[in-house]
């Protein structure tokens, strides 16, 4: 598995919705075509962040190691794999989490400081304007408040009992330890700048206020991305599996960070958000792992 970033979906949708034929979704612009070097080195700054920002890198060091790719596969272009399809038409947007409209260079730097758990980009810098052009580069054919087919994640089932991290850790073990290791701490590559397979919990892994910190959002993710090589349309996880596996993931320490802003209405807050105050009864661990009334 190489995991993926903060998504907004819902999380149950009639399954003809849920069958996408491939043609219909879709398609980043041919990378061979890219009109400049800054977009160039945007793509490069998602594919391969660490080499640039991380613990080793060449223009700073405040990142964990991983890569932005590692959340929004291939370089942001994958159907259903969390890609950049509707940035360049939809932002800036209004979001739940913040309570307000955020620009392309507040939602990079949300990820740099949660997935990334590292440090804000100064949104003059060259690297954060080589990454807004590339994401605004990808979503050039996209008409203005349209949102790209394929985009994000994709539906599955809600899960009717709470996820089951103990059958989850069996499946990993099966599906996940091959790349990401038994004990989570996933691949390094040989220079250090990276891992050719991230982290999934410890130090180096994405924060509690990541998106993927929400078991919806990695259940998803693993549903129709993992294990690597995957594709929407021939998944190999049944949606239960994708739910415990998931269980598992986020079962796991990680460094824990909160941001005082997120959803300042309490009512927005999504229903599988693990941490209070809510608007309802459920218990903190129980809007984490389910059953949800």
């Amino acid at each position: 598995m190489s995991i993926g970033l903060t998504l907004w979906a819902s999380c149950s949708v009639p399954t003809k919705e849920r069958d996408v034929a491939i043609d219909s979704l879709w398609h980043a612009p041919d990378t061979s075509m890219m009109p400049s070097a800054q977009v160039r080195y945007g793509r490069n700054l998602v594919a391969n962040t660490s080499h640039y920002l991380g613990p080793l890198g060449t223009v700073s060091k405040f990142t964990n190691g991983m890569n932005c790719q590692n959340c929004h596969l291939d370089a942001g272009t994958k159907p259903f794999g969390n890609n950049f399809g509707s940035v360049a038409s939809l932002y800036p947007k209004f979001r739940a989490r913040s309570g307000g409209k955020e620009s392309i260079e507040k939602r990079i730097n949300d990820c740099l400081q949660r997935s990334l758990n590292g440090q804000p980009l100064d949104s003059l810098s060259l690297e954060m304007r080589a990454m807004v052009d590339y994401l605004l580069w990808l979503g050039k054919d996209m008409a203005k408040g349209t949102a790209a087919r394929g985009s994000g994640l994709k539906d599955i089932s809600m899960l009717q009992r709470a996820a089951d991290s103990a059958r989850g850790k069996v499946i990993y073990e099966m599906q996940c330890s091959v790349c990401h290791q038994t004990n989570g701490q996933g691949m390094m590559l040989g220079s250090k700048k990276g891992f050719v397979f991230p982290p999934l919990w410890g130090e180096n892994s994405f924060n509690t206020a990541a998106g993927l910190f929400r078991i919806s959002n990695m259940a998803k993710y693993v549903r129709y991305n993992m294990p690597q090589g995957v594709r929407y349309e021939q998944p190999i996880l049944s949606d239960e599996e994708a739910w415990d596996v998931a269980a598992y993931i986020v079962s796991k320490p990680r460094p824990v960070k909160f941001f005082q802003g997120d959803w300042p209405k309490l009512d927005t807050k999504p229903f599988d958000y693990p941490f209070g105050p809510y608007v309802d009864s459920l218990t903190e661990v129980q809007h984490k792992y389910g059953p949800w009334k």
